[in-house]
């Protein structure tokens, strides 16, 4: 079955631009590498928690209360040789501890990434809604000079009023003086 070269490139939206190269082989790339991040960043969580250096403190002072007390044929790490497994076991630990917990950091980093490309996308679009909305007022305001208050149309009332009145008023003078002249 022939795939396109699109299909089998997987293009995530969590992972930053500058990431998703198509150079090489990444470990990290397809389903199997984000199970496997899940799990380094859930591992990562667990030994940042107090109960995991409760435990791990626990367990080391039971190993070595263990093979220092009990006789030398029931002892796995004896004292004598400054317990070797519990060395070469805590060493095996911290050397797989640090990668996972560098992963998980990645991880965390390229979200982080993702997350500000986002805010500045969203700052940018606020600040555009921003100045249109500014503009739009500021042309609000300038159409509200040029519309009449009730205060400006109430004035003209009155002046078309007082414009009505005065003819009438000027024939009702005139008409008593016209009908003088013609007794």
């Amino acid at each position: 079955m022939a795939r396109t070269a699109s299909s089998r490139r997987e293009v995530r939206l969590d992972n930053p631009k500058g990431l998703r190269g198509n150079f090489g082989l990444r470990f990290g790339s397809g389903s199997g590498g984000d199970r496997f991040g899940r799990f380094s960043e859930s591992f990562a969580r667990a030994m940042g928690t107090t109960w995991f250096l409760v435990a791990l403190t626990v367990i080391v002072i039971v190993w070595l209360l263990y093979n220092s007390t009990v006789p030398t044929h029931w002892q796995f790490d004896p004292r004598a040789q400054n317990f070797t497994l519990l060395t070469l076991i805590l060493s095996l630990q911290a050397s797989y501890a640090a990668p996972l917990i560098l992963l998980a950091q990645n991880r965390q980093d390229d979200r982080d990434r993702v997350q500000i490309e986002q805010d500045r996308q969203r700052a940018e679009r606020n600040l555009a809604d921003t100045e249109y909305l500014a503009r739009e007022v500021v042309s609000l305001r300038l159409a509200m000079k040029d519309v009449a208050t009730k205060d400006f149309i109430r004035a003209e009332l009155r002046a078309l009023l007082e414009e009505l009145d005065a003819p009438a008023k000027s024939d009702a003078k005139a008409t008593p003086k016209a009908a003088a002249k013609t007794r």
